[in-house]
């Protein structure tokens, strides 16, 4: 099987809010990615709208099969590549924060809703989502899609690997001081998982935060095929599903678990009893 040639378009999209920007920025994107002989293209997190606009993030929210993803789709068809993006989501009255992979048709292949929600803001805008593994196939390669922080949950990664993931797309809006995770978590979880991991992040100022760039195309030996700085970048490099095979004939990591140990890791911890000791310690 070929490998899947993909590309990571690092940046913020368009001007904060302005959807038809952010689609403008794509549609360029997508043709320059096609030239290079890209048969998918990754962007980030909230890629359409921005991620730091607060209330106006749900007066953006469309439903499925919106104009966005309709514009989407026939930007994907032009330039006969797929496009993973995220967008906030409206179903009913929640709101999603939605990655969307769409295919060089222009034809909706997958939604997974961002499950693992970071911090006040975010849980104060978003209902998490409850679907754990969402995939399509593309030239035969089996996506999965994660967002953002989902990636640094083991478990959530895992449940790819074990469903059968070869290529994990993962939009992001990650900040600073965190840079440790495109550096160091994401080539870990790649290799510990046998898998490529496109890892494509926002950058630059927004909102009140600073987003860290630095996206990645982690291989499943732990090699990093690609890496961004910190400005908005297009990268373009090859998820191989042979060095798949070999990594994880090399590392069995899969093959040789123990699943009938692990009982523990699905039971949520209870918190401990107050004791005067622990009392004392927190203290002021």
């Amino acid at each position: 099987m070929a490998p899947l040639r993909t590309a990571l378009l690092q940046g913020p999209g368009g001007i904060p809010g302005s959807v038809a920007e952010s689609l403008g920025v794509l549609d360029e994107a997508a043709g320059r990615a096609a030239g290079q002989g890209a048969r998918l293209l990754v962007t980030s997190e909230l890629f359409l709208t921005g991620y730091a606009l607060g209330g106006r993030t749900a007066e953006l929210a469309e439903t499925a099969g919106g104009a966005a993803e309709r514009r989407v789709g026939e930007i994907a068809a032009r330039h006969r590549i797929g496009i993973v993006y995220g967008s906030p989501e409206l179903a009913g009255a929640a709101v999603f924060n939605t990655a969307r992979l769409v295919g060089p048709d222009g034809a909706p292949l997958a939604a997974y809703r961002k499950a693992h929600l970071f911090g006040a803001y975010e849980r104060g805008i978003f209902t998490p989502g409850a679907e754990p593994v969402v995939q399509a196939d593309l030239d035969g390669v089996r996506i999965g899609l994660l967002i953002c922080y989902d990636l640094e949950f083991p478990e959530a990664v895992r449940a790819h690997a074990l469903a059968g993931t070869e290529l994990l797309a993962v939009p992001t809006a990650l900040m600073r001081p965190y840079e440790f995770v495109p550096r160091t978590l994401v080539p870990a979880r790649a290799y510990e998982n046998g898998m490529h991991i496109a890892y494509v992040n926002r950058c630059g100022p927004e909102g009140g935060y600073d987003f860290t760039g630095l996206s990645c195309l982690a291989g499943p030996d732990g090699v990093v095929r690609a890496r961004a700085g910190t400005g908005t970048e297009l990268l373009v490099a090859d998820a191989d599903p042979a060095v798949l095979r070999t990594a994880r004939a090399d590392t069995p990591y899969l093959s040789d678990r123990r699943p009938e140990l692990y009982g523990s890791l699905v039971r949520r911890p209870e918190a401990p009893e107050a004791t005067e000791e622990s009392a004392w310690r927190s203290a002021p």
